[in-house]
């Protein structure tokens, strides 16, 4: 029954206007996912010896081995938040699909445009983002 209320209060943004958060959405899909796919290749898809440069048989120094990982575990780091901002890219273009795009999914009240011309896969509006993280 909430819910019910909380759909009520959501402003619809024009046609024209969510064509242009749409693009702008595909745009940063694009560039996250060949990042993404970089980070994967460069990383994921080695061993630690090919990654290391190291390809005799012989074993190199622990330091070297704790850079390596160092590297490595930064690197799927990165590919976790990379994956987790195509997530909420997918989730804000399906907003766009069911017109509650430029919303704030925690109190309804509508997202400035200033927040989501920076940030267009926001769901929450300023003063929410604020709440969640202190």
């Amino acid at each position: 029954m909430a819910k019910a209320k909380k759909k009520a209060k959501l402003k619809k943004m024009a046609k024209t206007e969510l064509k242009k958060y749409k693009e702008l959405l595909l745009k940063e899909r694009e560039k996250v996912g060949g990042d993404l796919s970089h980070i994967a290749k460069n990383t994921l898809n080695k061993s630690q010896r090919e990654a290391s440069g190291d390809l005799s048989g012989y074993s190199y120094h622990m330091a070297d081995m704790a850079s390596d990982d160092y590297e490595r575990d930064f690197s799927l780091g990165r590919a976790t938040d990379e994956q987790e901002i195509l997530y909420s890219i997918d989730e804000a273009l399906k907003r766009i699909q069911d017109n509650s795009y430029g919303n704030c999914t925690q109190c309804g009240k509508s997202i400035s445009k200033k927040r989501l011309k920076a940030l267009p896969y926001t769901d929450l509006c300023i003063d929410c983002q604020k709440k969640n993280e202190g």
